[in-house]
């Protein structure tokens, strides 16, 4: 998930509205800006798989706004194991429990299914995709 705005997250995980929003994921929430966050930490009365991993005061040092910052995602199998990280912090650690998408498909970088977000936006650069052996 990249949703960088208010209410948003970044390196959680959302599933498509018309799949049931299923994952729904996250240890942190945007606030009015992206140096003030929120901790989540159970969802629908669930621990979160990963609690955030720093104290809440380091966000600020630790998550540059308006400059380049590494995110990566390791996506294995299907239905997928999924972990990912800002800037080599492990973020996420999440194994989906049903198959809900096809084997084969897109990547899809920005999407947002409502809503104006045409004056936000994210930039990408020095993007790599590596296909993974599920075997291992």
């Amino acid at each position: 998930m990249i949703d960088y705005h208010v209410g948003g997250n970044l390196m959680g995980l959302y599933g498509e509205a018309g799949l049931g929003a299923r994952p729904n994921v996250r240890n942190f929430t945007f606030l009015d800006r992206p140096d003030h966050i929120e901790l989540v930490t159970e969802i629908k009365g669930a621990q979160v798989p990963v609690p955030f991993p720093m104290p809440l005061e380091d966000w600020p040092k630790f998550w540059k706004h308006g400059q380049w910052n590494e995110l990566r995602a390791r996506i294995v199998g299907n239905p997928p194991h999924i972990i990912t990280w800002i800037k080599g912090v492990k973020f996420m650690d999440w194994t989906e429990a049903e198959k809900r998408h096809p084997d084969k498909g897109g990547i899809g970088l920005q999407v947002h299914g409502g809503g104006d977000y045409t004056k936000q936006y994210v930039r990408y650069r020095n993007l790599q995709v590596k296909r993974l052996d599920a075997s291992k």
